[in-house]
């Protein structure tokens, strides 16, 4: 998807706050001193005010209107309201936000004060994303999430009465001890909420969360050996797509489902390849370059902020960043675009990076169709139901040297 330039700008600033770290949790946050807020919050705000001469240095485009802002952790909803005004005032300063614009706050149930709740409302944000991750009290508690199910329903209640309804539930499935008895009243409840959104994740392991070191190393704490086997978690995830799906909250994306007109207007910006701003710890962004630059295509910079707090309050944090060029771009494409459950569409593909470029990849695609991968309705590619479930490997065929069949 080319740039135009008119073309909005979505911005996600990174809170990396949170009052306990689950278990099964991968992101770049912690629990910090309250002292710290603060800090990192005026830290933020001198990245917003710089972002401009950064992106000058960079030469790359930084759109000033602004259609979606992001606040996500961590938990935002720790912030005191001082600072959640702070943090809008400078936005609001720096950037044009439209009117409409769409502004979301992560919440974790159980700590989103009052006062925090009314600086939210005052500062814009029309949207909050509860992380909710299991309506089973045990299974929260297991993993270190501070909330009952009433608390989440609770919360549901006080946000829409504070005018607050574009709400997301977040559940996992995979959560230690989690059956498929249990999955089915977490989902129950949820669609019994009416929230407009919801996001089903299956449970990640990897070395970055301490549940996945002991599953990856075999160990036995934080209840590694009750998490339910491979099988078992795609069988909830495929109940879950059909029980929401039952409720009219379809599937738009491998991770999200909503109601009609309720999609979340930022996430979709990542998958459709359009411009955003990351701020704060371990947050990105993708920018393309300036068209007095640009010869043929422009490439895209992506960059990414380092991962240690300590470093981003000293202001010794450096950004990684990289150029991307029209080939990578063009595999960018195929794995983000085949994310939605619309799929890919091949002819705007091949306005984009021409015939020659996306042959390739047509190739692959065809022979992912053949394998029950991928399935074609004469304009678009996506993936199948199968193809959901193994969507890594599917992905991986479409980077190099997978991607490409050479002599094919």
């Amino acid at each position: 998807m080319s740039g135009t330039a008119s073309e909005a700008l979505g911005i996600y600033i990174s809170i990396p706050f949170c009052r306990s770290k689950c278990t099964y949790c991968n992101f770049a946050s912690g629990v910090y001193p309250a002292s710290e807020h603060a800090r990192y919050v005026d830290r933020v705000v001198a990245d917003l005010r710089g972002a401009a001469g950064w992106a000058d240095r960079m030469g790359v485009q930084l759109p000033r209107r602004v259609d979606s802002v992001y606040l996500g952790g961590g938990t935002p909803s720790l912030l005191a309201p001082e600072l959640i005004a702070k943090l809008f005032g400078c936005l609001r300063a720096e950037f044009s936000l439209d009117a409409d614009a769409e502004i979301t706050v992560e919440c974790a149930p159980a700590q989103l004060a009052d006062d925090t709740l009314a600086a939210m409302v005052a500062a814009g944000v029309n949207r909050v994303s509860l992380g909710a991750q299991s309506f089973i009290d045990s299974e929260a508690s297991a993993t270190g999430r501070l909330h009952k199910r009433v608390d989440i329903e609770s919360d549901i209640e006080r946000l829409r009465a504070a005018g607050i309804a574009n709400l997301n539930a977040d559940l996992i499935a995979g959560l230690p001890g989690q059956t498929m008895e249990s999955w089915g009243a977490s989902l129950d409840a949820l669609v019994a909420t009416g929230v407009p959104h919801a996001s089903l994740y299956m449970l990640e392991v990897d070395e970055d969360s301490r549940l996945g070191r002991e599953l990856l190393g075999g160990g036995t704490r934080y209840r590694a050996a009750l998490v339910p086997a491979d099988e078992a978690i795609a069988d909830m995830y495929e109940r879950g797509i059909e029980a929401l799906g039952a409720a009219g909250i379809e599937q738009y994306e491998i991770s999200n489902f909503c109601h009609a007109e309720f999609g979340s207007s930022h996430n979709l910006r990542y998958w459709e390849r359009r411009p955003y701003l990351g701020v704060g710890v371990d947050a990105s962004s993708m920018l393309r370059e300036l068209p007095s630059r640009a010869e043929g295509q422009p490439a895209v910079l992506r960059s990414a902020v380092g991962d240690s707090l300590a470093d981003y309050l000293k202001g010794e944090s450096s950004a990684e960043t990289a150029w991307l060029s029209a080939h990578q771009q063009h595999e960018e494409a195929w794995f983000l675009g085949l994310r939605l459950n619309r799929g890919v569409e091949v002819a705007a593909l091949e306005r984009e990076f021409g015939r020659a470029m996306v042959a390739p990849a047509l190739r692959t695609a065809r022979r992912l169709v053949a394998d029950g991968l991928l399935e074609c309705d004469g304009s678009a590619l996506r993936l199948t139901s199968r193809g959901r479930l193994l969507s890594n490997e599917v992905f991986a065929e479409f980077l190099e040297p997978a991607g490409r069949e050479v002599g094919a």
